[in-house]
């Protein structure tokens, strides 16, 4: 099976930006936001590979048909997404002490 194309929305890569500016501002700028920006990928080519990984917790709590998440390794953040038939759908990078529920309901608009 090959990689999906991943397709991030405006408010994912808001959220991740948001983030890499935080880490950025952290005691060791470079460092924490390299590290940040490649855990990101990482999660990205996870999910590209292996869609049906990620929990569903949010989708059937929200009632978001197919919305997944996947953590970021190392960092309190997880990526929800949404497989569609030929991409994946990354609809926001969330920090895990968030309302999720909200931001998640924010960022599916988009």
């Amino acid at each position: 099976m090959s990689d999906r194309l991943i397709v991030r929305s405006e408010s994912a890569t808001r959220d991740v930006e948001a983030a890499a500016e935080h880490y950025y501002l952290s005691e060791s700028p470079a460092a924490n936001t390299q590290r940040f920006l490649t855990a990101v990928e990482e999660a990205y080519l996870h999910i590209s590979r292996l869609p049906a990984s990620g929990s569903p917790h949010y989708g059937q709590v929200l009632g978001i048909a197919g919305l997944r998440s996947w953590p970021i390794k190392g960092f309190p953040y997880r990526a929800f997404y949404i497989e569609a038939d030929r991409h994946i759908d990354i609809v926001r990078v969330l920090h895990t002490a968030r309302d999720i529920p909200d931001s998640l309901t924010e960022g599916i608009e988009d």
